[in-house]
């Protein structure tokens, strides 16, 4: 794995790079609030071993990229699409893959639409469509919110409060197939220990924009992949159901009993359908 801090859009992002930059370039775009640990070192590096130069990064007001005043907004969704382009640029990268999870499918959502000659591919896991209809689909469980609204009475000086907090975060989010405490603590202790101002995840609250893409997924014309958990109580499975007449041409991939989550138990269907979606595309 190798580590870079780019200058992109007047802001810095923290990248990590994982196998060889000649493979086709696979980039990894995580969703609101969670920064790039959330996409395990070890699955990264099981995509690298499948022929593909994987890349995950750290948004705006997370990890080790540019962070701005907790309780501010800064920038729109447009504008972290735009840093998901800016990361390639950064890397010499003209056409990649794009993989996004929650937030991350509909950035990739917004690129594929924007710079349609720069995707090959596109796969959205436990993600929605960009687009009107989504105020009409199943709305978040009320138990994450409630979890949520912890955060203000919280300690962040305490660090194990603040992991047990971050790792927590995920136990809401899953679905009936067992919540991994070890290693959710383990990433939340990371994440922590990399963030440079970890309340600044926040903002993501705040985060608006985009509606100039909003209900143009029949725009998308590359191959595209839809993962779901079917008990996701985030962004229910009437999402992906969505997103995939959205776009008509998509595959809808079904991970039973998961939730808005990449539990490891998950990894080897999630790369399986990367890997059989990016090969399916030329690069030339």
């Amino acid at each position: 794995m190798k580590q870079k801090l780019v200058r992109v859009n007047q802001v810095d992002i923290y990248t990590e790079s994982f196998g060889n930059p000649k493979d086709p370039a696979v980039l990894l775009i995580m969703g609101a609030m969670s920064s790039l640990d959330w996409w395990d070192e070890a699955f990264c590096e099981r995509l690298a071993k499948k022929g593909r130069f994987v890349i995950r990064y750290d948004h705006r007001d997370l990890g080790e990229s540019t962070v701005y005043s907790p309780g501010t907004s800064n920038y729109t969704i447009a504008d972290l699409a735009d840093d998901a382009f800016g990361v390639l640029d950064s890397y010499s990268i003209e056409k990649a893959h794009i993989t996004g999870m929650s937030l991350g499918g509909m950035i990739g959502q917004i690129m594929a639409v924007k710079h349609p000659d720069r995707i090959l591919s596109l796969t959205v896991i436990s993600s929605s469509v960009f687009g009107t209809e989504q105020a009409n689909l199943p709305q978040m469980d009320q138990r994450i919110l409630d979890y949520h609204s912890k955060s203000a009475s919280l300690d962040w000086s305490d660090r194990e409060a603040a992991i047990a907090y971050l790792a927590g975060g995920w136990e809401v989010l899953s679905g009936s197939k067992p919540y991994e405490k070890e290693r959710m603590f383990m990433l939340a202790e990371r994440e922590l220990s990399r963030a440079k101002q970890i309340q600044s995840r926040f903002n993501y609250v705040l985060l608006g924009g985009g509606e100039e893409y909003l209900d143009r997924m029949k725009e998308i014309k590359v191959p595209v992949t839809i993962i779901h958990g079917t008990e996701d109580p985030a962004l229910p499975f009437e999402h992906a159901q969505a997103l995939n007449r959205a776009i008509p041409h998509s595959e809808l991939v079904k991970l039973e009993g998961s939730g808005h989550e990449i539990h490891s138990d998950d990894w080897d269907t999630i790369i399986e359908n990367i890997v059989k979606l990016s090969s399916s595309v030329s690069h030339l």
